[in-house]
């Protein structure tokens, strides 16, 4: 499947290898082939949530929760949620943002799966992770992505909190 996957360079700012998987997921017999690989090593954990991270997350991250029978819980840029929200600030390879959650999101959930498309420096994931960590009791089972970029050392920063983490190709 990697080849399917477009690399557009200095994009979005110079330096950057922006890796496209809308080129893959068009196909519709690829795109199930993504969400049967990502579901499958999760398929026997308890998982009462799936949280995902907007926006390309949001792809994965709601066909898996169908194939798993769990919830979806969206984290997301600031001023896009309605209600009151626990937020992180967090640093990507090429700026600084926010991430927001309901603070009543997770109300009946313990036991999570992150999803994300891509894992690169990990900031984003670590921002995901501090976000359930304002919340008492919750169980990170996990984090999937289709994308993992190892050389900037994000696999090793989730690995080294005890997160398990899948991915389906390398760059």
């Amino acid at each position: 499947m990697k080849e399917f996957v477009r690399t557009i360079s200095d994009y979005p700012v110079k330096g950057i290898q922006f890796r496209d998987i809308t080129t893959l997921l068009q196909n519709s017999k690829h795109f199930e082939k993504v969400i049967d690989e990502m579901t499958e090593p999760w398929q026997n954990t308890t998982i009462d949530a799936i949280l995902s991270i907007e926006s390309r997350g949001f792809i994965m991250a709601g066909a898996i929760a169908y194939k798993l029978k769990t919830a979806f819980v969206p984290l997301r840029k600031p001023d896009k949620l309605p209600g009151p929200t626990f937020k992180v600030s967090y640093t990507l390879e090429y700026g600084s943002t926010e991430m927001h959650i309901h603070k009543d999101a997770l109300y009946d959930h313990k036991n999570l799966l992150i999803i994300d498309d891509l894992l690169a420096t990990g900031g984003t994931a670590l921002a995901a992770v501090d976000l359930i960590n304002k919340f008492p009791n919750k169980n990170i089972v996990g984090a999937g992505f289709i994308i993992n970029l190892p050389e900037l050392g994000g696999q090793k920063k989730l690995e080294n909190i005890g997160i398990k983490i899948h991915t389906l190709m390398e760059f």
